[in-house]
């Protein structure tokens, strides 16, 4: 006999009531904004070299015209294009983040409703925004509940559980149907941070994997499929399996103050969020004493647990490229040798840079001891000179964050220089007409029109 804990239930309620007319002014430029940016990076994303065949396998799993990918533009099944462009929106770690939840919004959800949306037709721009609102929501609602520990690739799970309500709100679904959508995503998911830990290229198809699962299991519910009701409280639900310390009315109360997508932060740096308060602090340091890679003895980042955990790793021979976008010290090295940290400081020839490396060998992360778990500031920057001399800077909140987010023009800046690094560059022309149609989402009739803006079209 299935049961709904009084927690799903309230979200699930919460989620199929929104409008877009509730939407205020704040949570619709937050909307544009990332869903700007998360195309921006998703059409980078197509970039690493192993699209290639990630195409090639999921057109051997099947071939259909329901969904387009990114930049290159192959038509897919929608399970198989919402896979692929998750994957390329998250697989250089540039991708925003809800750092409360630490939980990466909009790769799964962006690709699953993009995908959903060209599959079932007829979807507007506010339709759209609407949709996203709601599944970010629930996504980093699910997270920042949490008091434990990653143990389960958050990202992944969250992201699959909103992306789901997301579809049942686009397809006008009812308390029941929405709850087996839910069920049955939950039943199909996976992803553990143990490929964050090998720094291995599985942590981005995690991320590939839940979007795919969760059209899915909406497929699968469709089609009469039942799913488990108890999915958040049950005895193998997900705050007693995957997340085993929780406080979920304290989320949700939270969640009523504010829509979720205004406390999102941006990433201005392509490595794991957890590196950006150090780079954050060594570029002002650098900007404002100027020195060379060769004046550096030691670089000693201090941060909370989870900072170490995530980014305190050693750089070593030989690193993946995943690994090196994970290691705060080939990072920082990386920012000193090139005075940025951009897409191409992973690339192969860098990675074995023998320079390079020396040079990270003298970073380190210290635990600062803070008793959160899930804290990602403040952070404190040393760094050490030849001569002597200590820098220090002290970094309370990191940019990108809502506490310090990129000014319009840093995220434009972000936004073009993604258009440009993809296989298939955007025109300049091409650019502006792609940041004037997220600009004003809300009057576009059909959302066909972002994935073909996304394309080189002669």
């Amino acid at each position: 006999m299935s049961h709904v804990s009084q927690s799903l239930e309230q979200l699930v309620e919460y989620a199929l009531a929104q409008r877009y007319d509730d939407l205020d002014a704040g949570t619709i430029n937050a909307l544009k904004t990332f869903i700007q940016d998360s195309l921006g990076v998703g059409i980078c994303g197509a970039r690493v070299p192993f699209a290639v065949s990630l195409k090639q396998i999921c057109q051997q799993w099947g071939t259909g015209n329901d969904a387009q990918i990114l930049n290159t533009g192959e038509w897919m099944p929608a399970p198989s294009a919402a896979m692929i462009n998750a994957w390329q929106i998250h697989n250089q770690e540039f991708d925003c983040v809800h750092e409360q939840a630490v939980v990466h919004p909009m790769a799964v959800i962006l690709a699953v409703l993009l995908a959903f949306a060209q599959r079932e037709g007829n979807i507007d721009g506010k339709q759209l925004m609407t949709a996203i609102s709601v599944a970010v929501d629930v996504a980093t609602t699910l997270g920042a509940a949490s008091r434990s520990p990653l143990t389960f690739f958050r990202p992944a799970w969250c992201g699959a559980l909103g992306a789901s309500i997301g579809m049942s709100w686009l397809s006008g679904h009812n308390r029941a149907q929405t709850l087996q959508v839910l069920g049955i995503t939950y039943s199909m998911l996976g992803g553990t941070m143990q490929a964050h830990v090998e720094g291995t290229s599985m942590l981005a198809m995690q991320i590939g994997v839940a979007a795919r699962s969760a059209v899915n299991a909406f497929d699968l519910a469709a089609a009469g499929l039942d799913g488990p009701q108890d999915i958040l409280d049950g005895p193998y639900g997900f705050y007693a399996l995957i997340e085993r310390e929780s406080d979920f009315s304290y989320a949700l109360t939270a969640l009523r103050q504010q829509h979720s997508i205004n406390l999102v932060s941006h990433k201005p740096f392509p490595t794991g969020r957890a590196c950006h308060g150090g780079l954050d602090a060594l570029q002002v340091l650098q900007n404002q004493h100027q020195f060379s890679a060769d004046s550096i003895a030691r670089v000693t980042l201090y941060a909370p647990p989870l900072i170490k955990r995530l980014i305190g790793r050693k750089p070593v021979k030989a690193m993946t490229v995943s690994y090196a976008r994970l290691c705060f010290a080939y990072s920082g090295a990386s920012y000193i040798l090139d005075g940025d940290v951009g897409v191409e400081c992973y690339d192969s020839g860098k990675l074995s840079s023998a320079e390079r490396l020396a040079l990270a060998e003298k970073f380190v992360v210290i635990d600062d001891g803070s008793p959160d778990p899930n804290a990602m500031s403040p952070q404190r920057l040393e760094v050490e000179l030849n001569d002597g001399r200590i820098l220090r800077h002290d970094v309370p909140a990191t940019l990108g964050s809502p506490a310090r987010p990129l000014s319009r023009l840093q995220h434009l800046t972000k936004f073009r220089r993604c258009c440009k690094s993809a296989p298939n560059p955007l025109s300049d022309a091409g650019i502006e007409s792609l940041i004037n149609v997220t600009d004003h989402l809300d009057k576009l009739k059909d959302i066909n029109e972002l994935l073909t803006l996304s394309l080189v079209i002669d």
